[in-house]
């Protein structure tokens, strides 16, 4: 039998800021007062995106606008997100992580699937490892984690869930009935709101009724989920955990929200290069070329288009990624202010090597030359400690969106 472990960060973001700061000598752990984590409501990102457990027990919820969840609870203290730290955080974690199994799967930012099968002639018993591993994460990096144990990835992930924070659960076959079976049908993995709702139609109100139910039934209410849903709630699933790198990623695109509506083609192109960057450099990362880039606009109306273009040659450097952008900018902007915009590549192939032409228009092993020392620095010093000269003294972030480096030491970081 497998033995799985599901490791998820205790309010993640809330929590590794709380941690940053008490490193800096913040005298408050913002874990233990009414707290969230929310964007700016005047760059329009004004939504809790992370609370505190004091804060929840006034209403507030993650998803709602600050506005909202000011009202409930005035002397809320509110926080912005750090998109840096939190990779920085994620990236910590996965690290102690890898020291007890190379399968080392990163369902997200803050979660990670681990398989302990092989690891216990090393390691021992598999509380008694799970154990270990809340510990050092607590102690080394200064934030809590909840970690589930089962015999397959569901389970693990559904015994995470049962009690937070900073918690070990067992959920192995012959404890679902009394752990996981009273529990509301919506609490199931994959079991949406609008699922919840069509199963509460028909009295299956628990996840030990929808166990119990036919299954032939729920794939006719359900269609195709249907009977996915109804082996999750039996404790069935013969996924495997799966290494990032064996996964095969379609696309690469980041996007902004921006502060104010832009109708300065110029402007537009400064953005567009600052989330280039970050594209190209995870594209790289990846260890990828690509042969389709799209570019995205929201206006201020909120309509949304977009346009691609097949290239020639697969690439994978900022400056020729960077101008297939403008062209296509150039194609699809008819003048309106703009709210949004985004940046996409796609159509991978793994190689370095790539077809030249005659009519390519830049020398593209100089430009990956250079990319390659400026990436190197990135990754050594952080992700802003080079950037564009054109950047320089101007009101655009050089860098934009995703996440990067900065200067945690607790989380790994450098200090500047």
């Amino acid at each position: 039998m497998r033995t799985i472990f599901h490791i998820d960060a205790n309010s993640a973001y809330l929590s590794w800021t709380a941690a940053a700061l008490l490193e800096k000598g913040y005298p408050i752990d913002i874990r233990e007062i009414p707290s969230a984590i929310s964007g700016d409501p005047l760059n329009r990102h004004g939504i809790i995106l992370a609370k505190s457990i004091p804060a929840k027990k006034y209403g507030i919820a993650t998803g709602q606008s600050l506005f909202e969840a000011k009202q409930k609870y005035p002397e809320l203290a509110v926080y912005p997100p750090n998109y840096d730290l939190y990779m920085l955080c994620s990236n910590a974690m996965y690290h102690i992580l890898c020291e007890y199994t190379p399968l080392v799967e990163r369902y997200s930012i803050d979660e990670c699937f681990l398989d302990y099968t092989a690891s216990q002639n090393k390691f021992g018993d598999p509380l008694d490892a799970a154990y270990e591993i809340k510990n050092r994460i607590k102690e080394e990096l200064g934030f809590t984690v909840n970690v589930g144990v089962s015999c397959n990835k569901l389970l693990a992930k559904m015994g995470s869930e049962l009690k937070k924070p900073d918690q070990i659960h067992t959920l192995w076959p012959g404890e679902i009935e009394k752990k996981m079976w009273p529990l509301p049908v919506g609490e199931l993995f994959m079991v949406g709101r609008a699922t919840t709702q069509k199963l509460q139609k028909i009295n299956i109100n628990t996840i030990g009724d929808l166990a119990k139910a036919d299954p032939n039934h729920m794939r006719a209410l359900l269609k195709s989920p249907g009977l996915v849903v109804w082996e999750f709630a039996n404790g069935i699933d013969a996924s495997e955990v799966t290494l990032n790198s064996d996964i095969i990623q379609k696309g690469v695109g980041n996007s902004t929200t921006i502060s104010h509506d832009v109708t300065d083609r110029t402007e537009a192109f400064m953005i567009l290069l600052a989330l280039t960057e970050r594209v190209a450099m995870r594209l790289r990362r990846l260890g990828y070329m690509a042969s389709l880039v799209s570019v995205s606009i929201k206006t201020d109306g909120f309509i949304r288009y977009s346009h691609q273009m097949k290239l020639r040659n697969c690439i994978n450097t900022t400056t020729e990624i960077y101008e297939s952008v403008c062209i296509l900018f150039d194609q699809c902007w008819k003048g309106e202010p703009i709210r949004h915009l985004g940046v996409h590549v796609s159509d991978f192939q793994v190689s370095e090597a790539r077809q030249f032409s005659l009519f390519d228009k830049c020398d593209s092993e100089k430009l990956q030359a250079l990319d390659k020392v400026v990436d190197k620095i990135r990754a050594k010093y952080g992700t802003r400690s080079i950037i564009r000269g054109r950047f320089a003294n101007g009101n655009v972030n050089a860098i934009q969106g995703g996440t990067n480096d900065s200067d945690f030491i607790m989380m790994g970081g450098y200090r500047q």
